[in-house]
């Protein structure tokens, strides 16, 4: 039976640090966060804002009332979906706290319509605040291919991981619209670290063209994940946990990556710099330009829903975060 060595071990340790296939984990599970992040805000800062703006807001605490008045606790544990469905909130009023009916009836549809007005003014700010990541990533890109090519892609992809995870933090710990700004904004620059270093880092270890739009296809998967589980994640979990719940979650899958990072890329200067080719030049190539454009595009129909369709859900169709 082989018994377990100091040499083995390392010889295991270099074999397992040097697996390309451990480096497309990483870039995986970094575009899988980044993108999570990206779309977990989207059902929880609507309503976050509002809250903000209306401190004294009082659509809970008249659910809070009902329920105490009427010994019914399940009137505020169900407030959401009460609220869309008026006719059963007055069935279980009529039949357990008949008095309040009328009172009750008066007072919540005086709050949506208030509600409903507040929202729809929100909608430029949670607009803007959505579109700062994405300014800031486009004005950042440009300079992290040509950083790439001088100092290797491990430094970028690492500082990728720690901007995001003061990104993630920072959202937890916001409590005004200027934070949250801010902390949708940096998200940009981590965003643009962790892409452009993570696919340069591909295309430089799967020369072959074939392994290498595997291996891109496979990381973009990621990137689709994220998108696809954010938005229910973060809605489920706002409604259900809390507002820091979603982001102190993303928060430690983050050190995950990052603990992973340290340990198998190891990162650092790269000994040559690389000559690249001129931003003029990339600008020039009609291929390059076919695929901004295919992206820039495909990105549209996203960009302009998400901080339209969650307000428009939320005051039409009296959603909850979860729903959106």
């Amino acid at each position: 039976m082989p018994t377990l060595t100091a040499d083995s071990l390392r010889e295991f340790w270099y074999k397992w640090r040097s697996s390309r296939a451990l480096i497309l984990f990483i870039v995986f599970v970094a575009l899988f966060l980044d993108n999570m992040l990206l779309t977990t805000v989207v059902p929880i800062i609507p309503d976050y804002l509002y809250h903000l703006d209306n401190p004294k807001a009082t659509f809970e605490d008249t659910y809070k009332f009902l329920a105490k008045n009427c010994s019914r606790p399940e009137i505020f544990r169900h407030r959401n979906y009460l609220n869309q469905h008026t006719d059963q909130l007055q069935d279980i009023l009529r039949s357990y706290c008949n008095w309040t009916v009328a009172w009750a009836m008066n007072r919540t549809e005086i709050e949506n319509d208030q509600r409903t007005t507040v929202l729809e003014n929100e909608n430029r700010w949670v607009g803007l605040m959505f579109a700062s990541k994405a300014f800031v990533q486009l004005m950042t890109n440009p300079f992290i291919g040509p950083l790439t090519n001088r100092i290797g892609y491990t430094i970028p992809m690492f500082s990728g991981f720690v901007i995001m995870f003061i990104s993630t933090m920072t959202f937890v710990f916001s409590k005004s619209f200027g934070l949250l700004f801010f902390a949708r904004a940096i998200q940009g620059i981590g965003s643009a670290c962790s892409s452009v270093s993570g696919l340069g880092m591909l295309a430089d270890r799967y020369p072959n063209d074939e392994e290498r739009g595997k291996a891109m296809g496979t990381a973009l998967g990621g990137l689709a994940l994220g998108v696809l589980v954010g938005p229910p994640f973060g809605g489920f979990m706002y409604q259900y946990v809390g507002k820091a719940s979603p982001f102190l979650v993303l928060a430690a899958l983050g050190l995950f990556d990052g603990l992973l990072q340290l340990s198998v890329l190891q990162p650092g200067v790269a000994g040559e710099p690389v000559e690249g080719a001129s931003l003029k030049a990339l600008i020039k190539d009609p291929y390059i330009l076919v695929a901004a454009g295919a992206i820039s595009f495909g990105n549209v129909g996203i960009a302009m829903m998400e901080p339209s369709l969650p307000i428009w859900m939320m005051t039409t169709m009296r959603a909850s975060e979860f729903q959106q």
